[in-house]
């Protein structure tokens, strides 16, 4: 017994038939052509990480900026409000 109910002759028998109907150079270039594609998406995959990776970080950049400007920002109206109370009195 092999694979899922299929014997190993079986298997022998329908590579057979597909080489004789597509010859050796063909399914050479067709594992070929696999390969590339599978490189091709296994490249893409990591080029896709690596900009998430990007995103995040350049995110909590941007954040903590927000954070420090917005600190700035109390400080100033804290300031201003200081500045006003001077001046009633």
């Amino acid at each position: 017994m092999g694979f899922g109910g299929i014997s190993i002759w079986q298997l022998v028998i329908v590579l057979g038939i597909v080489v004789l109907l597509f010859g050796t150079k063909k399914l050479r270039n067709l594992g070929g052509d696999l390969g590339s594609a599978v490189k091709g998406f296994k490249k893409a995959m990591n080029d896709d990480e690596q900009k998430d990776a990007t995103e995040v970080e350049e995110n909590k950049k941007l954040t903590a900026d927000d954070a420090a400007f917005t600190k700035q920002d109390d400080t100033t109206e804290a300031a201003k409000d200081k500045a006003k109370v001077d001046s009633d009195k």
